[in-house]
């Protein structure tokens, strides 16, 4: 089994040649057939997060990431075996030589957060491809068919981005559907922003008016039918936000989570408005206390999805026949390099591993 590991942290991807593992227990394993490379990916590469505020950083370290790690979270491939643990009942509607969509954000099964179907915000988490090996890799094991979803025909590659960045801006949208009568303000334009706004108007929202430092990101999401975009370095965004809205601003998405984009999305909101919060680029907001009240802003964070929401939106993805997200395809062993392009802000849409 060939895959790439970060073997020390800032340090170049390293290949490791090891033998093929076999499934024991409940486990299923499968013949990797696409991998997206997430920018979470940037973040355990790198080992923490910017807390801001002259904090220390968020080390994984600390939070229990050991190396070396095969990252990979958004992992397709084909079932090759199951564990002898493995009952037809415990199967679901996947079978050998089936291809599925692996359900990466696991938790420990056995606490009430899990049992009510959260698993993804279970406190001692065993996510795929963050604490467990994941899809930079030709073969994976996965701890329980339940977590494979049948893909049912749909492209390997172009689905794998729905393990995070579909399911994630799904379960945000949901959160701020009461507002899908107006404008939502996006603010991120690259795969989570083009995967939002695909999926905003599978769900009937009326559009999203999309903000992006870079020119090329804005372009792609007015090719994708953006209502609108702005530069938010340009010195009147707060004023052509309000225009092209073209009326009070209710909902906000911040797929970038940066000192910039969270306060301009703030100043941005009305009276009762909502700012949901996804993008974990760091640093520290900067919000004037008093007029979180004033303005009875809702600033809500929200962290992937669970597994029932990730078998909603393959659902939602079939019977709207939504258009993927732009993906650039490239093999395993360009897994180092794909990564420096998304650190450098080179990639449009998702650049995804094919064995």
């Amino acid at each position: 089994m060939k895959s790439f590991k970060v073997a020390d942290f800032k340090a170049p991807l390293q290949e490791f040649d090891e033998a093929t593992p076999q499934p024991s227990g409940t486990q299923v394993l499968i013949k990797v057939k696409a991998a997206g490379v997430c920018h979470s990916d940037l973040h355990i590469w790198e080992g923490g997060y910017d807390l801001g505020h002259g904090r220390k950083p968020l080390s994984l370290k600390d939070r229990g990431i050991n190396l070396p790690l095969t990252m990979g979270h958004e992992t397709v491939g084909e079932v090759l075996a199951f564990g002898p643990d493995v009952k037809s009942s415990d199967q679901g509607d996947v079978k050998i030589g089936d291809v599925g969509l692996v359900y990466p954000w696991i938790g420990c099964g056995k606490c009430a957060t899990c049992l009510a179907g959260d698993e993804n915000m279970c406190l001692t988490p065993r996510s795929l491809g963050v604490y467990c090996a994941g899809g930079y890799s030709d073969h994976m094991l996965v701890p329980h068919p339940r977590y494979l979803l049948n893909l049912k025909g749909l492209d390997p590659a172009s689905a794998a981005p729905y393990a995070c960045s579909g399911v994630t801006t799904y379960s945000a949208l949901k959160k701020l559907e009461q507002h899908f009568d107006t404008p939502i303000v996006m603010f991120g334009a690259g795969g989570l922003g083009l995967m939002a706004l695909s999926l905003l108007k599978a769900m009937g929202g009326k559009g999203a008016i999309m903000v992006d430092i870079d020119a090329k990101k804005r372009e792609a999401a007015e090719q994708a039918g953006a209502l609108a975009t702005v530069d938010p370095k340009a010195a009147d965004a707060l004023e052509q936000l309000a225009k092209k809205a073209g009326g009070p601003i209710r909902a906000v998405l911040d797929l970038v989570g940066n000192a910039a984009t969270t306060q301009l999305g703030f100043d941005c909101l009305t009276k009762g408005g909502k700012l949901v919060l996804v993008g974990l680029f760091g640093g520290g907001a900067t919000w004037a206390l008093p007029l979180i009240p004033i303005k009875a802003v809702t600033i809500q964070g929200s962290y992937v999805g669970n597994l029932r929401e990730t078998q909603e939106l393959l659902d939602l993805v079939r019977a709207k026949n939504i258009a993927p997200i732009p993906v650039t395809r490239q093999p395993l062993a360009k897994a180092n390099d794909a990564l420096v392009q998304l650190q450098q802000g080179a990639v449009v849409g998702r650049t995804v591993l094919t064995p």
